[in-house]
């Protein structure tokens, strides 16, 4: 995983509430494990017409689109069943953040797990964002708070464990592998101990 400490990025805003996992990406993009190319059918059903060909009016296909790191949506974001294939077609298209009023719980672990950043805002500062597409915004991870263009600060929190990953660049199992060194002491001292 690449660490977080800041991203800079202009907005890419889906209006819509209850953007389920299974518009993220769906279903029958799931029968693989790799996480290259999931990109392509993010929001597939949204982004291209029955023949293939891409919808000119859908954001992500749009010149201003291109290049945004940050998805802003509506309300409860990430709704429906748990699949991992949704942060990783989010981070493939390019996405590093997600900004929402409400983002479901398990999309959520699944989103910190996968070194997507999940940030949940108020209400107000969430409709500002919505009604502002395209607005460049500071991430700052380490200080908990987004800076908009006109110098306004809004906070978020991330758990604690989450945001030591994402701000170095591990995952779960990187983090446990670097510990080793530590585990390996205790099992010794236990051994000794026991002898």
């Amino acid at each position: 995983m690449e660490p977080i400490t800041q991203i800079r990025s202009r907005t890419l805003v889906l209006p819509y509430t209850n953007i389920d996992t299974d518009q993220i990406i769906p279903a029958r993009f799931l029968r693989t494990t790799a996480r290259a190319g999931l990109g392509r059918q993010l929001f597939s059903d949204w982004r291209y017409q029955a023949d293939g060909a891409a919808k000119a009016d859908f954001p992500l296909n749009q010149p201003a689109g291109k290049g945004c790191e940050i998805l802003v949506a509506g309300r409860n974001f990430g709704c429906g069943s748990s699949r991992e294939h949704a942060p990783w077609a989010l981070l493939d298209y390019g996405f590093r953040a997600v900004i929402s009023a409400e983002i479901a719980d398990i999309f959520c672990n699944n989103a910190l797990k996968n070194g997507l950043l999940p940030i949940v805002v108020s209400e107000g500062h969430a409709a500002w964002l919505l009604s502002h597409p395209g607005t460049e915004l500071l991430i700052d991870l380490e200080a908990g708070r987004i800076t908009r263009p006109d110098g306004a600060h809004l906070p978020f929190r991330i758990e604690r464990f989450a945001r030591y990953c994402l701000l170095n660049g591990v995952d779960e199992l990187g983090f446990l592998r670097s510990q080793e060194p530590a585990i390996a002491r205790f099992e010794s001292a236990r051994e000794s101990a026991r002898a």
